[in-house]
């Protein structure tokens, strides 16, 4: 079972995401509302993958993604960014993240997070799930 972080600072969106994906097999072990919490957390579970806000209030997902990837550990985790905006007001910043793709809010799934870790599922690359070229 894939095991998640979820990183946002909506508490109504945390609680429907979790509903949503626990009923999809994906094991929600952590939930954040800010960055120090997710680096926490990040070092303390070690989940399989993290959903990360663009827009964490005061504080900015681009930012917690670097931090996840080079201050959690020797081997860092994928992460994906997500948000309630089109991917393509963002496309040049999640490009240059070092984070494995973007997921729409609206998109969000077991099978879309999935997608994206395994870059299989080309039918949404100009959709709601996309990546990097390359990642």
């Amino acid at each position: 079972m894939l095991r998640c972080l979820i990183v946002d600072d909506n508490p109504y969106f945390l609680s429907a995401a979790r509903c949503l994906l626990e009923h999809q097999g994906v094991a929600i072990v952590g939930v954040a509302f800010d960055s120090a919490e997710a680096l926490r957390l990040a070092e303390q579970l070690r989940p399989d993958v993290a959903l990360v806000d663009i827009d964490l209030g005061f504080e900015c997902g681009f930012d917690l993604v670097g931090r996840l990837q080079y201050e959690t550990g020797p081997t860092p985790f994928p992460v994906i960014l997500i948000s309630s905006h089109a991917g393509e007001d963002y496309a040049d910043l999640i490009e240059e993240s070092p984070a494995v793709g973007f997921l729409g809010k609206t998109a969000l799934s077991g099978d879309a997070i999935r997608a994206a870790l395994t870059g299989t599922d080309d039918s949404h690359r100009h959709g709601p799930v996309n990546g990097p070229p390359g990642r």
